[in-house]
């Protein structure tokens, strides 16, 4: 059932949304550094390799400088354009066509590149391995104020690897656990509702038994 909503969802948003999306194209073409879209390598189904497509918002370069793989608040590789695209999520829409060939679900685990995939604990990704990453999931609402939390940090890398990720996996993990429609449904409606709102509550009100932030990260 959820495939079916992934293929009939995803189909239905490209169609919807392309007058956005395809200005959005001609704008990154012709500024920054002329790249439409970024395709990283990433974890998916099964310990599977794909290439997760984003709309391109930083330098070309960009894992091989500064903070590397993570991005921090103000990072100064991120282009012009690339603060609002990111801002706005509107950079992770191109990944509705990795979720209609099956790279993807709208909902699941965050697809990850594979040095992270390398820090979680083997009995971890077996677990994680059984579903489709997704486009959004529990992990994705509860930091979607990534850059937030590594502002400042001395060592923000550092800070992610022993704060941050422990934390994601906790969470992608009781997500694959808690599995079922209902929650799919739930964690699309959450989504969209803190973009529009970002200093809401509604997570703590609208998912029960996560688990709790860690002191490190309130």
């Amino acid at each position: 059932m959820q495939r079916s909503l992934d293929v009939f969802l995803s189909g239905i948003a490209i169609i919807l949304l392309s007058p956005i999306l395809a200005p959005i194209a001609c704008v990154l073409k012709i500024t920054g550094e002329g790249e439409v879209f970024y395709k990283q390598a990433r974890v998916g189904k099964r310990g599977s390799s794909f290439g997760l497509i984003k709309f391109a918002t930083m330098l070309k370069d960009s894992p091989n400088i500064g903070a590397g793989e993570i991005t921090i608040k103000n990072d100064p590789r991120v282009l012009p354009l690339g603060k609002f695209l990111r801002k706005s999520k509107i950079n992770e829409l191109p990944q509705l066509w990795n979720i209609l060939i099956g790279d993807m679900s709208i909902v699941g685990p965050r697809p990850m590149v594979p040095n992270t995939y390398a820090r979680y604990p083997i009995e971890a990704q077996k677990v994680l391995n059984t579903v489709r990453p997704g486009l959004t999931g529990i992990g994705s609402i509860i930091f979607r104020d990534e850059e937030r939390l590594l502002d400042g940090r001395e060592d923000p890398i550092r800070f992610y690897n022993e704060n941050i990720t422990p934390h994601k996996s906790d969470l992608e993990l009781w997500f694959v656990k808690n599995n079922t429609l209902l929650l799919y449904i739930k964690i699309i409606f959450v989504t969209a509702w803190v973009v529009v709102f970002p200093a809401s509550n509604i997570v703590d009100k609208a998912f029960d038994g996560i688990p709790p932030l860690p002191d490190s990260l309130i």
